[in-house]
Order: structure tokens, then C-alpha cells, then sequence
């Protein structure tokens, strides 16, 4: 026995040394919760549901370990449209009483549940509704096997509430368990630890010892296999994509180590990626340990795998340093957009990143213009009160919060910028913060006492002011100033031949971008005999092509765009579309039709968008 102790000392050492400790944090009051965490707050989940596709729904418990820190007599969880059965507390499950409030567009209505000033364990027993928001239930003919039906969820951003009962604020973080049943034939996976073959019982316990924000608990459920790229990362698909899924994001691991030695190390375990059916309403949704993908990144050349390092980003900002309420959201992708630029440098090369960063800086115009330079939207911290969250969310948040970044990096050096970076991500490592504490952090590990650095930066007129400031960095490109030498002199010299110089996805947006507003349809049929953008182009390419050809009355390209639209729903994408097409009587009368015949395979976050800009 004594000859063990030291040993047993050693391994006792070594396991405190790599066990995350993790710093409670402040709480704010966010309008978009009911919950008063200030006053009894979640601490981690204990969730046990059963997954039911014939009457799309869930039903089961969610067990809530909390923290009772007022001893006061009553906690308030969020829920929307769920059917909660009964409340108890502790291990003992004695039953308590709860209570409804008032409902709150877009926020559903605030639990009320009556506790003990000693309680630390809440059992809600719910189902949720077929209309859950957060919830998409697919039929087989929705996915890309079309044999079995598919469900997954988008939390992100109070859209947890409408399948668990929960504190559904970004600052409010927990960890969790969960043992989830469904159809033996399928196969559960979550933001958690995931398993990598079916089993037989249909039954999957899942454990997330980090903590997470609700709008990041996430659940999918279908007839997935799973390959792995490298030792700790990986891809799910299902069965007749997950072999060009592979090969299309064979650069992850590549990613997560050139991320890691940008901003310090991964602390999420392994980094896997689910590839969804067309229906996912985003590009990519940065679930814990389980990234979300459209199928539109497989392109089958890799030229859409920047994707990933954006999604790969958030692991350090967004879900590592998460925004406390969402006025903040810029805190998580603006500094995500920059990670995933510097992610995307370093793997891919300068000369890419160059590219990149003039594509980034025409959104961020393009996205000002269109709101106008004094909308309150067009800064960085916003109010989204008595709003649906999900508004206030363009792409300003991304590229102008990367815009500000990269001033920041221009006024003190890379190096020394990196530097702040990782120790930033350091020192609020799973915490949530508000655009206040970061300002606080930066001007005392920065800004410090140096008026000249203050005044160079500008940190007021990025943050709090409207518009493009004054001292925004202009991008630029050798590669794409000779395409724009090439959109010049196109109309004299000829469309033939382009191809073999215009190539990249980066290169072809780029001139697709920058076409001439006259263009004729001869033209359009002599650009697009060249360059099949119509037939053989990438999500991107189609995307911005069909932009042009709505604008143009390119009605060769018009079945392929109503086609494009009904097989996917990303709502991004979709909305510049819908508004292209509906600048013109009958336009309008087209977007009307296509959204008739495309909007069952939509998110319903997709439907609501949709019609509300066709009914402006």
C-alpha cells in the first residue's frame, strides 16, 4: 500500500492539472430571457427524452441541477410552445407547483416554478410541440438517401426553449448529460461526445462536460455513418455522401492545428462535423464538438471548405468566449470571421487570404448601403429589445467586426495582436461576456495609458457609432485587380477564352460581382456559354450568378434558379434572392410562386423570413 501512494499522488497531480477548471462568471439581465439567474440559476442538465418521428415529437425530462444562490422560493426557466406535465424537486422527486406567464412574441412565456431556499435539483416533465421552432422534421424524400426520415435542431439564438425547458440566455452556461431513445434503424448524435457506429437498442448517452449556452445544445438524429479524417477529427453523413464528404473536408485536421497555434489550444476534445439534408437553414452551425454543415459546401474541389474555418473558429470565439446577451453578437463573429481569415491564411496562403478579404470588405458595403449609414443595425453593439434577436443579425456583425480587428492588428503588429488574442481567449475562457467587459479587458491590456494607440483605433466609432468608420482598411488584391483589368476590356476583346484565366470560385465571384449593369441577354448567353455557370457552378457561383440573371431577365437561367431555391433553404442566401426577384411586379409574382412550392422543405426560421419580406 505505501509503495502506491506516491503513484497514486502522481496520477492524482496529473488529472488536476488536465481537468478544465472553469470561473463563474457575472450575470446581465437579457431582454430575450425571463430568467433571473442573479437570483436561482442552472447549472448543468440532466436530459432523458425519447425521440418520436410519427408524431414529431419529444417527450421526456429535463433534470436541472441548480444554484439557489438568493435562497429565494422561485426559479424561471424560458419555454415556448412545450407542454410541460409536471415539476419536482430534488432525487426524491416531490412534486412542487408551477405556473405560465404572460406570452411574448418570438420569446414564448417565462416558467415559473416554485422551490425550496435549499432546493438543488429541478425535474420539468415536458413534450414538445410539432410546430417547435427550433425542431426540423424531415420525411425520407427530404434528405439525400431518401429512406429514412432525419430530425435536427438550430438552437441558435431563443430557440432552445421550444425543445427543452431552459435558461435560454447566452449568458447563462451549463453543462449536461443526456440519454436519448429513438428508432433502432437510426442514430443520435449531439453537441457533446458522440458515438460512431448504431447500436441495436436505438438507445445513445451523451455527456458535455464543458459549459454551453443553451443556443448551443443541439441534437440530429437519421441514418448517418461516420469516417474519421485524422485522430480527432471526423465526419457524419449519410451513407451516399459521407465518402465525398471525406475527401471534401480533408483539411480539417490541417485547420485545427494551424488554429492552435494561432490562438492556443483546442479545448473541446474532438472536433467532428455532420453533414445536414438541404433544409439546414445556415451554412454551418458551430455545435460543441459536432459542427452542422450544409451540403452545399461539398463542391467536389474544395473551393468552399472556408466554411470550416469559420465554423472551426467559433470554438475559440463564440463557444469558448460566448456573448453574454445578443445586442453583443458581435463579440462572437466578427471575431470568428477573423480567426477563420487567419485560419484560412495560414492553410491556404496569402494570396487567398488577399482575395478573401476584398470578398469580405464588398459585403460589409453592400450591407451598409443597403440598411443606409445611419442605421443603428450598421454598429457593432446593437439593441435587439422587444425584437426577435435573429433581426438584428446581417452580416455587419461579421465583416465589420472584422474590419475592426484587423485596424486594431494594423495599429500594433501581429504578433503583439496574436498575443492579446490568445491570452484574451485565455483569461475568458468559458465565459460569457458583453461588449462592455471587452472593451474594459482591451484598454487595460492594451490601449493602457497610450492616448496616440487610442486615437489611432477609434474603438467609440466602430463600436457605438453607425456606419463605415473613418479609419477602415482598404483591402486589396493583384489577382483581382487583373480580373478587374479583364471586366474592362472584356466587351472589345471577347468572352472566349476567360475561363482559362478567371478559375478559382474566389476569382469567379469576383467577376460575376463586378458585371456591368447593361448587360444584354446575348451576353449573359455568351459569358454563361464560356463558363456554365448556370449548370456547373458551385453554391457560391450559382448564388451570385442567379442574382445577376433575376436582374437581367436571363430566362434560360430562370428553371435552374427556381430549382436552386426549392433544394436548398439557407436563409442567407435565400432573402438576396427573394429581394432581387422582387424589385419588379412580376418578379414579385415569381418569388410568390417559387416560395409556394418551396417552402415545405424549408426551416420554419427560413419560412418566417421569407414571408416577411414578401409581405412589405
Amino acid at each position: 500500500m505505501n509503495k502506491l501512494l506516491p503513484l497514486v499522488f502522481l496520477i492524482m497531480l496529473a488529472s488536476c492539472k488536465n481537468k478544465e477548471t472553469f470561473t463563474h462568471t457575472h450575470y446581465v439581465q437579457d431582454s430575450h430571457s425571463f430568467a433571473h439567474p442573479d437570483l436561482a440559476v442552472a447549472k448543468h442538465l440532466d436530459l432523458d427524452i425519447k425521440v418520436d418521428f410519427e408524431s414529431k415529437t419529444i417527450t421526456g425530462k429535463a433534470s436541472w441541477t441548480i444554484e439557489n444562490t438568493s435562497k429565494g422560493k422561485e426559479i424561471i426557466f424560458d419555454e415556448n410552445t412545450l407542454n410541460i406535465t409536471k415539476v419536482t424537486l430534488g432525487g426524491a422527486e416531490t412534486a412542487t407547483s408551477f405556473s405560465l406567464g404572460k406570452e411574448i412574441e418570438f420569446h414564448g412565456k417565462a416558467l415559473h416554478i416554485k422551490i425550496q431556499p435549499n432546493t438543488t435539483k429541478v425535474n420539468i416533465y415536458y413534450n414538445t410541440n410539432k410546430n417547435a421552432v427550433a425542431l426540423q422534421w424531415l420525411k425520407p424524400e427530404q434528405t439525400a438517401d431518401k429512406k429514412n426520415p432525419f430530425l435536427f435542431s438550430q438552437g441558435e439564438s431563443i430557440w432552445t426553449r421550444t425543445w427543452i425547458p431552459c435558461q435560454d440566455s447566452p449568458g447563462i452556461r451549463f453543462t449536461y448529460t443526456a440519454k436519448v431513445q429513438v428508432p433502432a434503424n437510426l442514430i443520435a448524435l449531439m453537441s457533446a461526445s458522440n458515438p460512431t457506429q448504431r447500436n441495436n437498442t436505438g438507445v445513445y448517452t451523451f455527456n458535455q462536460d464543458k459549459p454551453i449556452p443553451a443556443y448551443l445544445m443541439a441534437i440530429a438524429v437519421g441514418d448517418l455513418q461516420f469516417q474519421a479524417i485524422d485522430r480527432r477529427t471526423g465526419v457524419f453523413a449519410e451513407p451516399s455522401v459521407i465518402s465525398k464528404a471525406k475527401w471534401e473536408f480533408g483539411a480539417l485536421g490541417t485547420m485545427v492545428t494551424a488554429a492552435e497555434k494561432l490562438f492556443g489550444p483546442y479545448r473541446w476534445g474532438r472536433y467532428d462535423v455532420l453533414v445536414l439534408p438541404p433544409s439546414f437553414p445556415y451554412g454551418g452551425m458551430e455545435n460543441p464538438n459536432l459542427t452542422f454543415l450544409t451540403p452545399g459546401v461539398i463542391a467536389g474541389d474544395r473551393s468552399l471548405t472556408s466554411l470550416l474555418a469559420h465554423e472551426l473558429g467559433h470554438s475559440w470565439s463564440g463557444n469558448l468566449v460566448t456573448n453574454a446577451t445578443w445586442d453583443d453578437i458581435w463579440l462572437n463573429e466578427g471575431f470568428t470571421t477573423y480567426v477563420e481569415h487567419r485560419i484560412g491564411e495560414a492553410v491556404f496562403g496569402t494570396k487567398e487570404a488577399k482575395m478573401q478579404d476584398v470578398l469580405s470588405r464588398k459585403v460589409l458595403y453592400d450591407n451598409i448601403a443597403e440598411l443606409g449609414v445611419t442605421h443603428p443595425d450598421t454598429r457593432l453593439k446593437v439593441s435587439t429589445k422587444g425584437r426577435n434577436p435573429d433581426d438584428g443579425l446581417s452580416d455587419i456583425p461579421y465583416e465589420k467586426g472584422y474590419a475592426f480587428l484587423q485596424t486594431i492588428e494594423a495599429a500594433i503588429g501581429r504578433k503583439k495582436f496574436d498575443t492579446f488574442l490568445t491570452e484574451y481567449f485565455k483569461a475568458h475562457a468559458f465565459q460569457s461576456i458583453t461588449t462592455e467587459d471587452f472593451v474594459t479587458y482591451f484598454k487595460e491590456h492594451l490601449v493602457k495609458d497610450d492616448k496616440d494607440l487610442a486615437s489611432k483605433i477609434k474603438l467609440d466609432e466602430w463600436i457605438y457609432k453607425p456606419g463605415i468608420p473613418s479609419n477602415i482598411i482598404t483591402s486589396t488584391s493583384d489577382d483581382f485587380d487583373a480580373i478587374d483589368h479583364i471586366q474592362k476590356t472584356w466587351r472589345q476583346t471577347g468572352i472566349k477564352g476567360l475561363s482559362l484565366k478567371i478559375k478559382s470560385t474566389n476569382e469567379k465571384q469576383h467577376f460575376i460581382d463586378y458585371l456591368p449593369n447593361d448587360l444584354t441577354v446575348q451576353e449573359m448567353e455568351a459569358i454563361d456559354h464560356e463558363f456554365h455557370f448556370t449548370d456547373q457552378g458551385n453554391f457560391v457561383i450559382k448564388r451570385q450568378w442567379f442574382v445577376i440573371a433575376i436582374k437581367q431577365h436571363y430566362l434560360v437561367a430562370y428553371p435552374t434558379i427556381e430549382h436552386f431555391m426549392i433544394a436548398t433553404s439557407r436563409t442567407g442566401s435565400l432573402l438576396t434572392l427573394y429581394k432581387t426577384m422582387i424589385k419588379t411586379p412580376e418578379g414579385t409574382l415569381w418569388a410568390k410562386q417559387v416560395f409556394e412550392k418551396a417552402k415545405s422543405g424549408y426551416h420554419l426560421t427560413t419560412v418566417e423570413a421569407v414571408q416577411n419580406l414578401l409581405q412589405q
